[in-house]
């Protein structure tokens, strides 16, 4: 007979951890989601469910809500995130045979609004004590450190092979080998042919917008160091939200749901400027952003697209909502973007408030990362693409038993395919003014967050 599913969540004093989360970033195997220093880290695992298909939301949302619900919580700290929680991907498409997931860890530290806490999650018989989920953390932590100690000390022994200095035979340092970069499932060339034909079929009227994505990959000869890239990506890009689940690793700029008891929030972007296009322009770079981008029809017409595939999906289960009546230049250290926030009031739907897992179902996928008529867009990019996208594009968070949550698009992320490979991924919004040269350019600058945190230069 299975135990209880059972929950202690206790205060934790930041003082001891003065970098925030990121100073947790310490394992490949971490869980986590961060932005600015707070959110979820995550470590082990108790529980996971997985699911395929076009039911992999709701199917995933009634196995969370019967976990939860006789579960045995103790929550002295009372605040989004602590209590039981679960960590998830989902696969872009529902077609696709990657396998979608929640996983429940052992243990998770949260930072939220100055507070902070740990929370133990278990489904065994033992007491549960504020020194048990101390030291449950502090075996994680050492784990990390151990792993350390046996990396330097592997590399102390090829260094003792023969490079050092006096040694009889030369060795060529493994720092010095460089990584491996490839074009994944279609060539530049024949990316740029997609796109061409995207266009096409725009011309024809049968859609507005195609978002068009393409994999490259990187073969590290040291390794994928997993903990390395999120704490690089939570350094370098604070303004979006850093997250690791299960070897998918990146660092969103968009929000596709945020949910605090019945108030919902998304931040949406469609339109991007590489910021090494101002080099030399006239005036500050933010001028120049705001002219190339507001300015431009173009970019002006792919953003009300995005914006209002997400307000007339969320409209059902909001009794009121409001966005910005003008986008906002998103400054970003690869390139800008114009985005824009949405906050709505939930509604109840059939007698309750819809969970995040219910409101994802009826947002996924949105213009900005398939197109416009989805179903026209998502059948042409399964034509045209050549890949199964995975989890990539697909909803990435968290969520609680309140019906708490924070659910990103995985965008400007990397699937950990070996303990040397690294395949990327990034995508381009395509309207009927989209050029391939232009948008091939703008893959690349989208790379540039994980090519950076993998130390290989762009």
């Amino acid at each position: 007979m299975t135990s209880a599913f059972r929950t202690l969540t206790v205060p934790l004093d930041a003082e001891t951890f003065p970098g925030g989360l990121p100073s947790f970033l310490v394992r490949d195997d971490v869980l986590c989601w961060t932005r600015r220093e707070a959110g979820l880290v995550g470590f082990g695992e108790v529980a996971r469910f997985t699911a395929t298909g076009p039911e992999r939301f709701l199917e995933a949302d009634i196995w969370w809500r019967h976990l939860v619900l006789e579960a045995d919580v103790t929550d002295s700290v009372r605040c989004p995130g602590t209590g039981p929680v679960a960590f998830g991907s989902f696969a872009f498409s529902k077609v696709s045979t990657h396998r979608s997931r929640l996983i429940v860890p052992e243990i998770v530290v949260g930072v939220r609004d100055g507070r902070s806490w740990l929370t133990q999650l278990t489904f065994d018989d033992g007491e549960l004590t504020q020194a048990g989920a101390l030291a449950t953390l502090e075996r994680w932590l050492s784990g990390a450190e151990d792993a350390d100690a046996l990396a330097a000390d592997a590399s102390g022994a090829v260094l003792s092979v023969g490079d050092r200095p006096g040694g009889g035979m030369t060795v060529e340092p493994v720092a010095d080998v460089v990584p491996k970069l490839e074009t994944g499932s279609l060539s530049e060339q024949d990316w740029m042919a997609a796109v061409s034909a995207g266009v096409a079929e725009i011309r024809t009227g049968k859609l507005e917008k195609l978002v068009l994505a393409r994999d490259i990959v990187a073969t590290l000869p040291d390794g994928v160091n997993a903990a390395e890239i999120l704490r690089q990506l939570a350094v370098r890009y604070r303004e979006c939200w850093t997250y690791g689940v299960d070897g998918l690793v990146g660092s969103t700029p968009e929000m596709l749901i945020q949910v605090e008891g019945r108030t919902a929030q998304a931040r949406v972007l469609a339109g991007t400027l590489d910021r090494r296009d101002a080099d030399g322009m006239a005036g500050s770079p933010l001028e120049f952003a705001e002219r190339v981008l507001a300015g431009s029809e173009k970019q002006r017409h792919e953003h009300e697209i995005a914006i209002q595939s997400l307000t007339t999906q969320l409209a059902p289960f909001s009794e009121a909502m409001n966005a910005h009546s003008e986008p906002f230049i998103l400054e970003l250290p690869n390139v800008w973007h114009l985005a824009s926030d949405v906050k709505a009031e939930l509604t109840e739907v059939e007698g309750h408030v819809p969970t995040c897992l219910a409101l994802i179902n009826a947002l996924h996928p949105t213009a900005a990362v398939c197109g416009t008529p989805t179903s026209v867009a998502g059948a042409l990019i399964r034509k045209l693409e050549h890949m199964d996208r995975g989890p990539y594009a697909g909803p990435v968070g968290w969520l609680d038993a309140a019906g708490n949550g924070e659910w990103g698009i995985a965008l400007r992320g990397a699937v950990i395919e070996a303990p040397d490979t690294v395949r990327l991924y990034a995508g381009c919004g395509i309207v009927e003014g989209s050029h391939p040269e232009a948008e091939l350019a703008e893959t690349w600058a989208k790379f540039r967050p994980m090519l950076e945190s993998l130390g290989i230069k762009s």
